[in-house]
């Protein structure tokens, strides 16, 4: 037995939405859409999972109900934007120029992709809900 691939899952508020500014911005194309709240983006080998995370009926609890019986559906409206994942890639300067002008960059982009002490230089964007995707690519000769 062996594993092989990872694919991250993140919570996004609306599914649709989400897949246009994916594709709009990020340069992936959904390879499968199911609009009730799942959905596969994908660009060259990098695959992520969508998942609607739009159930904001704890908004209308009281704190009483709150208390003996906490949030638990598992998609709760809260959730999106949560999540990050590290996608490896084989050229940062080349996805920081292309994403740049899509205003998807980090807030704190320094207007290059960052270097690391542990030997990787990397590009950092939030997506529609705040998920962050840090793009990573690997400095020859690196730790």
């Amino acid at each position: 037995m062996r594993l092989t691939t990872t694919v991250p899952a993140l919570p996004v508020r609306d599914v649709v939405r989400a897949v246009e500014a994916y594709e709009r911005t990020l340069g992936f194309h959904a390879a499968h859409l199911d609009p009730r709240g799942f959905a596969i983006v994908v660009r060259d080998d990098a695959e992520l999972h969508l998942w609607q995370a739009a159930d904001d009926g704890w908004r209308q609890r009281t704190p009483g109900e709150l208390a003996e019986s906490p949030v638990r559906s598992g998609a709760e409206d809260f959730l999106a934007g949560t999540a990050s994942c590290r996608i490896a890639c084989s050229d940062v300067d080349a996805l920081h120029a292309e994403l740049a002008p899509t205003g998807a960059l980090h807030p704190t982009d320094a207007g290059r992709p960052a270097a690391t002490s542990h030997g990787t230089r990397e590009v950092a964007v939030l997506d529609l809900d705040g998920n962050l995707l840090t793009f990573v690519e690997a400095v020859v000769g690196g730790p």
